[in-house]
């Protein structure tokens, strides 16, 4: 009698959890796009500004809408700091359609953060996602402290 009971709890357990196991996620199917956020114009002057830079190859311009000490982490790379650094990470990259959008963003007098995902050329969905940490002095112009991004591929295997 013992057994049958437990039988039927098992049983009854796999059929209710059998519609939520299999409506589940796997790591082969995409997730939903999320949806673009509208910025205030001087932030979003920041994406439009970095998106120019990118697409003629310029990396002094895009080095320059960093703060003196503003970093970037890019995916499978070293940090790197320093405007004169980070304008030798740039170069050469580059000189391809980029287009960037905010999923959310945040701004303080003198703080601020883009959260977002980026497409190269003309790839369909999103390339990859990152997180813009922002400053001003006084302000002024919003400039970029760091750039972390990652792309949607998995490192490959060495």
């Amino acid at each position: 009698m013992c057994h049958s009971r437990l039988a039927v709890f098992l049983i009854s357990g796999l059929l209710l959890a059998g519609p939520v196991v299999a409506q589940e996620p796997t790591a082969s199917s995409p997730a939903a796009r999320l949806a673009d956020v509208p910025l205030p114009a001087t932030l979003d002057r920041v994406l439009r500004d970095y998106e120019q830079a990118w697409r003629t190859g310029d990396a002094k311009a895009l080095a320059r809408l960093f703060t003196e000490d503003g970093f970037i982490l890019q995916s499978n790379q070293p940090p790197v700091r320093g405007r004169a650094a980070i304008e030798a990470a740039y170069a050469g990259q580059g000189s391809s359609p980029l287009r960037l959008r905010a999923l959310a963003y945040a701004a303080e007098e003198s703080t601020g953060y883009i959260i977002g995902a980026y497409t190269y050329g003309s790839n369909v969905g999103d390339t990859g996602k990152f997180t813009l940490t922002l400053k001003r002095v006084a302000g002024g112009p919003w400039m970029i402290f760091s750039d972390m991004d990652n792309t949607n591929t998995p490192p490959r295997s060495r």
